[in-house]
């Protein structure tokens, strides 16, 4: 049975755009700054309109072979150190103005290293307005003529915008106005800041041609920062700039500061049409070029900026500056905004300001500088790889992923590098030679983005109308009013209103239908109504006619008291003339003043500036000085806890070492008495030997013992000698044996046995103890797998034993005693043999413990000594011999004090844990 192969999930499919077979190169514009007074050395040079050369400054050498290297750049167009801000506004910026106003979206952007005039061209600054500020004065004085009311477009905070109705955009308006806590001031120009005022001059002001008559405009502006690849928005009312310390009564900023809460940053999101937008931005609608500057002015001063080592307000995040000019037609009849949202055009220009590349060795910068410097060109990286593989994309045919999610600022216009609008770039760079490895690699990237094309946007739809229906709409009203005045304008039309009201004011008159010829109740009763309306009458004229003469004198009245006036008046204004001249005087002064005034406030408000950096690097340091001290603080009681602690453990350890010192010397003195005393029974016994020798008649000693019934060994009565268990190997019987005493203990030949006991008592001869192997206990002989059988005469007997090569919890529980065979190789080459032993103790979990109390050693030694070789050719032993074998039991093997080996270890077997 097949089984079904799991298909891949589909993707999405791109976008639908308008075929268009043209593309346009990215346009680089190149810009030189003016070299600073504190630069003495200059690395570039502009050769032509379109071409620069750099020049390698002292001591840098470009190639290997040790010679400067001149390289060429060539642009678009390459503004020198003597370029106005209006030229370099009509060849970069215009065009894209011109195509804003006419339904087309445009992406600027300046780039370059820190410090090399980036912001200056966006913003500019008094008298020299920027690319920003020149684009905004353009685009109202183009559609000015021909906005729509305020509220008349709103957003759908989804990308798009909707159309309302003049009455509810009145509704909209008087909502808000009755929300504000102030109401506006008419002259907005007089409430600028003095940083942005009068940054145009109006000599400068340009416009657009073939602007659409026939529809109307509306301006929306956004302004957003990314920052450490965070994106936030800088028109936010709740939005703090820095964090302000508060003030207590005594004139001293207090630490505790609660109430600053930090802005949230915003996500991008992707409309109905796949274009990018910020989710959650605030879009504010504008009508005039000082009420923009001013919004963007306000979301300036919140930007992050930073005192750095190469500018005093170095940019540390990306600002981008969004432009939204919405664009309805109006109905057939050119009078109103015609209701549909799908014929609304919305195009945007982005004019975005990138923070400059820098590095961490030149700026010396730590802490929180060093994650913005490496966030920005992070950022600044990911935008080159995008060019990189634009660029691949389209010259060698390949289709690689351009990876635009990477940084935020990439995502954000990766619609404009797909074909939704012209995207043009400033490369600003700086001449000194400090900057020139920075330089270069500036200008790579600009030259690599030169070659990178963007599909050419196509025009938007007409909407299907007659045009020219908004000047046929004005001019019948126009005609509507002209023929109104002619035939007496709003009178005739208010004197029915009059006569309405006059005829009201009349008592009604009754009913006259006439029923019968001889009816003479209701004619009567109208003719005395009659009379009565006349009468009224006579008496309302009477009235007006006093009306009109007391209003005729006054009138007369009035009339000498203006021509006293003008007599008076003719006076004022000879004064008024004289008072003009002084005040004319007086206005050039205060222009005058107020300028002056104007530099000084901008000079103060980059000293409060500078200032307010300065607190908030000494914030940041005081912070980090309290930081250190708490954490010497930490490090000093960890040292006096420290420092007691080991004052304890010393103590300790010396106790502990004089107990063990105190244990030595009495193991040592034991152990030495204990020797004492073996000399003492060998000399006894050697006495005791040659005073038999020399005994006449005595009989031959007996024979000499078997292997199952060796001597037991002399040991202090204080603490039982445990039995060795090594017994020689029964001989051949060609060999002769040699006689010796029953007090003597044969010792085979090549080995030594050697048990160490610990005597705590006066030594005495154990003749009378019986062996503890005599009685009913049970052994357990451990012989790993691991051992060699030496063959040699001496060999461990174990009666009553179960063999194992690893021990067992059920071998254990079956004995009593345990022996362990363990083989080593010793310092003169030959194999030792130590026999382990140790008593089976039971525990209280239900296991079994070895308690080691013996270690016997079997040394194997060479047979070629002159001095241990036996004369096999005597049968009876001299003296000599004699001596000879004392000297040989004289050798063994003891146990020292303190090993690990002696009494008091304890080997456990548990009890295996069954599943």
């Amino acid at each position: 049975m097949n089984r079904q192969v799991k298909g891949k999930t589909p993707r999405r499919p791109p976008p639908k755009k308008a075929s268009s077979n043209q593309k346009d190169p990215v346009g680089v514009y190149c810009r030189v700054r003016p070299l600073g007074t504190e630069d003495k050395e200059c690395c570039i040079e502009v050769i032509s309109s379109s071409t620069i050369q750099l020049h390698a400054p002292e001591g840098f050498k470009v190639n290997r072979n040790g010679e400067y290297k001149e390289m060429q750049y060539s642009f678009k167009k390459v503004f020198g150190v003597s370029v106005s801000q209006m030229d370099l506004f009509e060849h970069v910026a215009r065009p894209l103005v011109d195509d804003l106003v006419h339904g087309k979206n445009g992406l600027l952007f300046t780039y370059g290293v820190t410090g090399s005039g980036k912001t200056f061209t966006m913003t500019g600054s008094p008298g020299l307005g920027g690319l920003l500020p020149r684009s905004l004065d353009m685009i109202f004085n183009s559609i000015g003529p021909y906005q729509a009311k305020r509220y008349v477009f709103k957003t759908d905070d989804k990308n798009g915008l909707d159309v309302q109705s003049e009455v509810d955009a009145l509704l909209e308006r008087q909502r808000r106005e009755n929300n504000m806590p102030a109401p506006k001031s008419s002259s907005s120009r007089q409430k600028l800041d003095p940083e942005i005022a009068d940054m145009i001059r109006p000599e400068e002001a340009c416009k657009a041609d073939g602007v659409d008559e026939d529809s109307c405009f509306g301006v929306f502006v956004s302004y957003i920062e990314i920052y450490n690849n965070y994106i936030y928005d800088l028109l936010e009312e709740n939005q703090e700039d820095v964090i302000k310390p508060k003030w207590n009564g005594g004139g001293t900023p207090s630490r505790q500061n609660t109430e600053f809460i930090p802005p949230q940053s915003k996500i991008l999101r992707e409309d109905q049409n796949h274009n990018m937008y910020v989710a959650g931005c605030m879009e504010v609608e504008v009508k005039s070029p000082e009420e923009a500057f001013q919004v963007f002015w306000r979301g300036q001063k919140k930007r992050k900026v930073a005192n750095t080592r190469l500018n005093r307000e170095s940019s540390r995040s990306h600002s981008v500056f969004i432009i939204k000019l919405a664009q309805a037609p109006l109905d057939a009849d050119g009078d109103t905004i015609l209701q549909d949202k799908n014929q609304v055009t919305l195009s945007q220009l982005c004019l975005v300001d990138l923070a400059g590349s820098e590095r961490t060795g030149r700026t010396q910068a730590e802490g929180t500088r060093i994650r913005e410097a490496g966030n920005i060109n992070q950022s600044l990286l990911t935008l080159r790889t995008c060019i990189e593989i634009l660029r691949e994309n389209q010259m060698c045919g390949t289709n690689r992923m351009v990876p635009y999610r990477d940084s935020k600022v990439t995502h954000l216009f990766k619609n404009y590098f797909d074909g939704e609008g012209k995207v043009k770039m400033v490369v600003c760079v700086n001449p000194k030679a400090d900057d020139y490895e920075e330089t270069l690699l500036v200008m790579r990237f600009a030259e690599m983005t030169q070659e990178v094309e963007v599909a050419r946007p196509v025009d938007r739809p007409i909407c299907g109308f007659t045009p020219g229906r908004r000047h046929r709409n004005q001019a019948f009203k126009d005609e509507l009013t002209r023929m109104l005045e002619e035939r007496g304008g709003p009178l005739d039309a208010d004197l029915p209103s009059v006569m309405n009201h006059l005829v009201q004011s009349l008592p009604p008159l009754p009913s006259s239908e006439l029923t019968d010829p001889h009816d003479d109740i209701t004619l009567p009763r109208l003719i005395e109504a009659l009379q009565n309306r006349h009468r009224i009458r006579q008496m309302m004229v009477g009235e007006f006619n006093k009306a009109a003469d007391i209003m005729k004198s006054m009138l007369q009245e009035l009339d000498s008291n203006l021509l006293s006036k003008d007599d008076f008046i003719h006076q004022q204004n000879g004064k008024l003339s004289e008072m003009d001249k002084i005040i004319q005087v007086n206005k050039a002064e205060i222009e005058r003043l107020e300028k002056r005034n104007k530099m000084q406030d901008h000079k103060i408000d980059i000293l409060q500036k500078t200032t307010k950096i300065y607190e908030d690097d000494k914030r940041s340091l005081q912070q980090e000085l309290e930081t250190r001290e708490q954490r010497l603080m930490r490090e000093q009681s960890d040292k006096r806890r420290m420092e007691q602690r080991m004052h304890g453990v010393v103590s300790d350890t010396q106790h502990k070492w004089e107990k063990e010192c105190e244990r030595r010397v009495n193991a040592m003195h034991v152990e030495m008495q204990n020797k004492l005393w073996v000399k003492d029974e060998k000399l006894k016994q050697l006495k005791a030997i040659v005073t038999e020798s020399k005994t006449p008649g005595r009989p031959d000693p007996p024979p000499r013992q078997t292997p199952t019934q060796p001597r037991p060994q002399l040991q202090p009565p204080s603490q039982p000698r445990p039995q060795p268990l090594s017994q020689p190997r029964p001989q051949p019987q060609s060999q002769p044996r040699p006689q010796r005493s029953s007090r003597e203990e044969r010792l085979p030949a090549k080995r030594s046995a050697s048990p160490s006991p610990i005597p705590t008592a006066t030594p005495v001869r154990p003749l009378h103890r019986r062996s503890r192997s005599a009685g009913g206990e049970k052994w357990v002989d451990h012989k790993p797998t691991s051992n060699l059988d030496l063959g040699t005469v001496l060999q461990p007997v174990i009666p009553n034993s179960i063999q194992v090569s690893a021990p067992s919890e059920k071998a254990l529980s079956k004995c009593d005693r345990y022996v362990l065979t363990h083989q080593e190789v010793a310092s003169d080459g030959e194999i030792q043999t130590k026999l382990i032993k140790g008593e089976v103790i039971k525990t209280r979990g239900g296991g079994q413990s070895v308690q080691f109390t013996d270690i016997e050693t079997l040394k194997q030694e060479l047979a070629s000594a002159p001095s241990r070789k036996r004369r096999s050719s005597e049968g009876v032993p001299t003296n000599a011999d004699r001596m000879d074998v004392e000297n040989r039991c004289s050798v063994a093997m003891e146990m020292r004090a303190g090993s690990n080996m002696g009494p008091g270890v304890e080997h456990h077997g548990f009890t295996k844990r069954r599943k």
